[in-house]
């Protein structure tokens, strides 16, 4: 590993660990939204190891996201299980058939929910 990439790493390492939890929730959604653009953009290019290496970290954030859900501290919660689980489904099917549109379709769900997190976390986050 390069000294750059070292210390792009620690630097990862030490705001993942130094962040408020509002803070870590919108780091996951950013990453999944990233990881969502690059497997869409995978498949149409027929690119099928990066596509399922993103599909992949993208089940990943989501099922962390949905086994971190507290469905006892909100009424909205038990909604928002089902909107993760839907999107674990969407993109399992989207890395087997390689499948453009329903990545897309994912990504339609989550880019309003990663920005509503934005501005819950700014608001929490507020001096």
């Amino acid at each position: 590993m390069t000294t750059s990439a070292q210390l792009r790493n620690r630097y990862a390492q030490s705001t993942v660990s130094t962040a408020s939890p509002g803070k870590l929730l919108t780091l996951l959604y950013d990453r999944l939204s990233k990881d969502l653009l690059v497997a869409e953009q995978a498949v149409v290019d027929k690119d099928v190891p990066t596509a399922h290496s993103n599909l992949v970290h993208a089940q990943e954030i989501v099922t962390e996201l949905a086994a971190t859900l507290n469905v006892e501290a909100w009424g909205g919660a038990e909604q928002l299980l089902r909107i993760y689980e839907f999107c674990l489904q969407e993109l399992f099917q989207a890395n087997v058939y390689k499948d453009a549109q329903r990545i897309h379709g994912v990504r339609e769900v989550i880019e309003p929910l990663r920005d509503a997190w934005h501005q819950a976390a700014k608001q929490v986050d507020r001096p």
